[in-house]
């Protein structure tokens, strides 16, 4: 008989986790953006929160786009300098807007299923978190993005994170973004070549398999829908680096269908 095999860390079961592997160079890339973006926003007079929320806004950009395009990593490369230029222009917001932005990201994460694992109690605690988070702070089209992704998945489904969507904001909300409702805006008429079919050949991080064309389609059209909802209600400054992501994937489908016609 084989010996039992050791229990994984719980990080490594976590369909949430993914961790930076720096022998990428995607991943070098999205490092030395982040940290440049802030070393700009201060060299602009940007106080550390304001840098810093650049410099996350930047990062987050580049982490979502990997999740909508897992075949291609230059488009993330490219929505890197896209929402550092749209934080670094645009008026600072501060650490805030990062939490619509995170809980977004890892809700399209467990839709995508770019892990490779299921979620589990733990992910449903964490999405609820980042739930109560992005919801408390104004931002409720990213707190439905994190409680919705356990319903719209093949396993591990939980009505729990969706809870934290129905917390109603706890100070007024300063959601409006012109940089973020300008790139939602340019992203939006792009939706068809966001979210028609495509394959897709890259494996997952910790599964003996390929990341499921579906489960990628499914996030980019929840994707579409949470920036067409986020710039009619002004929760723009909280999406832009969904908005960035979205606009460097669809451009990127876009030219690819214009070559091959």
């Amino acid at each position: 008989m084989r010996a039992p095999s050791a229990p994984r860390p719980a990080a490594s079961r976590s369909a949430l986790a993914r961790p930076l592997d720096f022998t990428y160079p995607s991943n070098r890339v999205a490092a030395l953006g982040l940290l440049g973006t802030v070393a700009l926003a201060r060299l602009r007079g940007r106080g550390w929160a304001d840098a810093i929320g650049a410099g996350g806004t930047a990062f987050l950009a580049w982490a979502t786009a990997r999740e909508l395009d897992p075949d291609f990593p230059g488009t993330a490369n490219a929505a890197l300098p896209v929402a550092a230029v749209a934080g670094l222009v645009g008026r600072g917001g501060g650490l805030t807007p990062l939490l619509p932005a995170v809980a977004v990201l890892s809700g399209l994460r467990g839709i995508a299923g770019t892990t490779g694992e299921t979620l589990t109690r733990t992910d449903h605690l964490g999405l609820l978190a980042q739930s109560l988070a992005a919801a408390g702070t104004g931002g409720a089209v990213g707190a439905l993005v994190a409680g919705a992704a356990p319903l719209l998945t093949e396993g591990g489904r939980s009505v729990t994170p969706l809870m934290g969507a129905l917390l109603p904001p706890l100070a007024p909300a300063r959601g409006g973004s012109w940089t973020g409702a300008l790139l939602s805006a340019a992203a939006l008429p792009l939706a068809r070549d966001l979210t028609a079919p495509e394959p897709v050949q890259s494996a997952c991080d910790r599964a003996p398999r390929a990341v499921r064309a579906g489960e990628v389609r499914r996030a980019r059209q929840v994707a579409t829908l949470a920036l067409a909802a986020g710039l009619l209600t002004r929760q723009s400054r909280g999406l832009l680096p969904l908005a960035a992501a979205c606009l460097t994937v669809a451009a990127r489908r876009a030219g690819a269908n214009l070559k091959n016609t």
